[in-house]
C-alpha cells in the first residue's frame, strides 16, 4: 500500500473521464499523488467512477467495486470510494449491498468526495483551481471537453435520462475558458462531447448556441482540431454546418447516433423524426460539409423489429456507406420507457445473429473505404511510439473509437519537389505530419512521411 496515493478507476465513456479527471486535478492540490487506471493499484485510497448505461457496463463497474473490496479485505486498501453514473441511478440499493464502501457519490456530487479527502489535508484546495481545471490523462495533445450533462430526449430504450437528468448546458464562457487554458495546458486536438450537442444552448439561452460556440472555439488560438461527438438527428442545428466549413480546423466528421433507418422503428424507439427527415439530414450534412466523415451507432433486436425492419436496415446501411458505424444488440433498462410498454420480444440469439450480420456489412463498406485512400495524402496527428510503429490519426479517427495510421520507424520518404527527406524516426509525439497512404490491414491504415 502507497500511503498517500490514490487510484483512480475510470469505466465509461468520455464524459466520466473528465469528472475524473477534475476530481484528481484538485487531489492534487491537495496533496495527493493521484494514479489513473493503474494496471495494478497499489494506493492507499481507490476512487471508482461507474458506468451505469447498459448491463455490461453495469456488471463491469460492480465488478471493479467488488475487486477493490478485496483489497480492502485484505488491508490493501485504507478507503474506497465510488462516484459516478452507477451510484448516481442505484444509491440506496448499493449501499446495503456492498456496506464495505466508505462513501457513495453520485455522478453530481463528487464535488462532496473531493471536499472529504482534500478538505481535510488543505482547506483551500478546492478554491486554488477554476472548475473546469483538470488533470490531462489522455495523451497531453488531445482531450475531450464536455459541453453539457443531461438529455431531454427519452427515447425508448435508453436510461442515461434518468441517470443525468434533464440537459443542462454549460456556460459558453466557462467552456472557452476551459479551451483557452487547455490550449496552455499543450492541448491541440479538443473532442467536444455531450449526452445531446444538438441540444446545446436551448436551456440556458432559449436558442441552439452549438455553431456559436464552435466557431469561437475555432477562432482560439492554439486549437488545431476540433471534433464533434453525439449530434442527435432530431431539431439538429443547421447553422452548425457553414461553420464547419469555414475553419480548417473543425475536422469535417460528425458522430450522429441514428439507431434504425424504417418509420415503424424509429417510432417504437421515440426517436421523433421520420425515415425520410433523417435521409434529408444526411443527405443536407454530405451536401454541404463535402467530404465529411459520419460515424454513426445503430440498434438491433429492439421490441418491435421483424425480419422486413432488419433487411430494411441492411439495405439502408449499404445505401448510406457510412464511414464509422458501431452497433448494439437491444438490452432492456429498468425504468425506461420500452422496459415499461414494451416486451422484449426478439430472442437473444436473433439479436446476436442480427449484430453479426450488420457488422460484417459494415466491415466490407470500412475495407473498401480504406482501400480509397492508398496513394493519398493525409495530416496525420502522432499519438504514440509502439515497437516498429509511430501511431498516429487523422481528422476522420477519433481517439480510441476509430482507425489509427501506422507508420514504420525506419521508413524514409522522399519530397521529390523540395529535395527534403525526413526520418520517421525524427517523427514527435504531438506533432502534425503529411502522411501518404501506402496500405491498410483491418481498420487501421499504413503510410510513409511524406
Amino acid at each position: 500500500m502507497h500511503n498517500g496515493e490514490v487510484d483512480i478507476i475510470t469505466l465509461g465513456c468520455s464524459k466520466n473521464l473528465v469528472d475524473a479527471e477534475r476530481v484528481m486535478r484538485r487531489l492534487e492540490v491537495a496533496g495527493y499523488t493521484c494514479v489513473h487506471d493503474a494496471p495494478d493499484p497499489k494506493g492507499e485510497i481507490a476512487i471508482v467512477n461507474t458506468c451505469g448505461f447498459i448491463g455490461d457496463a453495469k456488471e463491469e463497474s460492480i465488478n471493479m467495486i467488488l475487486q477493490m473490496v478485496e483489497r480492502k479485505k485484505k488491508r490493501q486498501l485504507r478507503e474506497l470510494y465510488v462516484m459516478g453514473c452507477l451510484s448516481q441511478r442505484y444509491m440506496q440499493e448499493l449501499t446495503s449491498e456492498i456496506p464495505e464502501v466508505d462513501g457513495w457519490y453520485g455522478k453530481f456530487d463528487y464535488e462532496a468526495l473531493i471536499e472529504r479527502l482534500a478538505v481535510s489535508r488543505w482547506p483551500l484546495a478546492i478554491s486554488q483551481c477554476a472548475a473546469y481545471e483538470r488533470t490531462i490523462t489522455t495523451p497531453r495533445h488531445y482531450t475531450y471537453v464536455k459541453i453539457s450533462e443531461g438529455c431531454n430526449r427519452f427515447c425508448s430504450y435508453c436510461a442515461i435520462p434518468l441517470i443525468t437528468g434533464r440537459h443542462t448546458s454549460r456556460p459558453m464562457e466557462e467552456i472557452l475558458d476551459e479551451v483557452r487554458w487547455l490550449v496552455s495546458q499543450g492541448v491541440k486536438e479538443f473532442n467536444v462531447i455531450a449526452q445531446d450537442l444538438s441540444s446545446y444552448g436551448l436551456d440556458l439561452y432559449k436558442k441552439h448556441r452549438l455553431a456559436e460556440l464552435i466557431d469561437k472555439m475555432a477562432e482560439t488560438e492554439g486549437v488545431e482540431w476540433i471534433r464533434l461527438h453525439y449530434t442527435y438527428p432530431t431539431d439538429f442545428p443547421m447553422d452548425l454546418l457553414p461553420v464547419m466549413t469555414k475553419h480548417a480546423n473543425i475536422c469535417k466528421y460528425m458522430d450522429i447516433a441514428l439507431q434504425h433507418c424504417s418509420d415503424h422503428m424509429l417510432s417504437l424507439m421515440r426517436r421523433h423524426i421520420t425515415a425520410a427527415e433523417q435521409d434529408a439530414l444526411l443527405d443536407r450534412i454530405r451536401r454541404q460539409v463535402p467530404g465529411i466523415t459520419l460515424r454513426t451507432t445503430l440498434m438491433v433486436g429492439h421490441p418491435g423489429e421483424t425480419e422486413e425492419d432488419f433487411e430494411a436496415l441492411k439495405v439502408w446501411v449499404k445505401k448510406q456507406r457510412f464511414d464509422r458505424m458501431g452497433a448494439f444488440a437491444y438490452s432492456e433498462e429498468e425504468g425506461t420507457y420500452a422496459a415499461k410498454h414494451y416486451k422484449d420480444d426478439v430472442p437473444q440469439e436473433i439479436k446476436e445473429r442480427r449484430l453479426d450480420e450488420l457488422m460484417l456489412i459494415q466491415e466490407q463498406i470500412a475495407a473498401e473505404k480504406s482501400e480509397e485512400k492508398i496513394g493519398k495524402t493525409l495530416r496525420v496527428i502522432i499519438d504514440r511510439q509502439e515497437g516498429d510503429y509511430f501511431i498516429g490519426r487523422t481528422e476522420a479517427d477519433s481517439p480510441e473509437v476509430d482507425c489509427e495510421v501506422l507508420i514504420r520507424v525506419e521508413s524514409l520518404e522522399c519530397n521529390v519537389e523540395s529535395r527534403s527527406i525526413v526520418k520517421s524516426n525524427e517523427l514527435k509525439v504531438g506533432e502534425f505530419y503529411d502522411v501518404k497512404i501506402t496500405g491498410f490491414e483491418g481498420v487501421d491504415l499504413f503510410g510513409e512521411i511524406i
